[in-house]
């Protein structure tokens, strides 16, 4: 990404797109307005003009990296309408996201997507577009739609958090183990819709 000359010439893609290359340099510990100014090479302040301070270009980082993401699962998942094949592609995807990504994926996880919040509402309704081709069903209840979610959410994430933190020890294949998780996710959503 080339440098803007001027601080007048920045736009919020810039800031946006200078927050993620010092999550992938330094980890998501590096997201913080301070951390980007210098980045871009410029006085904080500068930032200020585009995102309003931490919270607020931590929100732009974030709703960035899920669409990332998103685009990178569908390359994954695109053609793929079996059920089981599809959450397998799904699941092995978004763990090949967060090794490839590590500071991205802690950053998208930290960030807590608000249903009233119109830009959020947009990545929970793509997340749960994911899941209609794994529940091969539209007639779904919502309560049971957040259910799945959550568990989807909580297994692969919580899988993917433990390797990462290299809790996983015992001697056998973590691509095993969270193959046969995956099969086991599949029999859990099928549990919960016909409950």
């Amino acid at each position: 990404m080339g440098r803007p000359t001027k601080e007048n010439s920045l736009s919020k893609q810039d800031v946006i797109e200078a927050a993620i290359a010092c999550i992938e340099k330094e980890g998501a510990s590096a997201l913080g307005v301070n951390r980007v100014a210098r980045e871009l090479g410029i006085k904080p302040p500068a930032i200020y003009k585009h995102l309003n301070g931490n919270a607020e270009l931590k929100k732009a980082v974030a709703l960035a990296i899920y669409k990332f993401y998103f685009v990178e699962l569908s390359q994954k998942t695109g053609s793929i309408k079996e059920p089981r094949a599809f959450l397998k592609a799904g699941g092995f995807a978004s763990r090949d996201f967060a090794r490839s990504h590590p500071g991205l994926f802690q950053v998208m996880m930290q960030f807590q997507l608000q249903p009233d919040d119109l830009e959020s509402a947009l990545i929970i309704k793509e997340s749960q577009s994911f899941l209609q081709v794994i529940l091969n069903s539209q007639e779904i209840s919502e309560t049971k739609l957040i259910d799945i979610m959550r568990m989807v959410n909580a297994a692969i994430v919580g899988f993917i958090a433990l390797e990462q933190s290299g809790l996983l020890t015992l001697p056998r294949s973590t691509d095993a183990s969270f193959e046969v998780m995956l099969d086991a996710l599949l029999k859990a959503i099928e549990y919960i819709k016909i409950s």
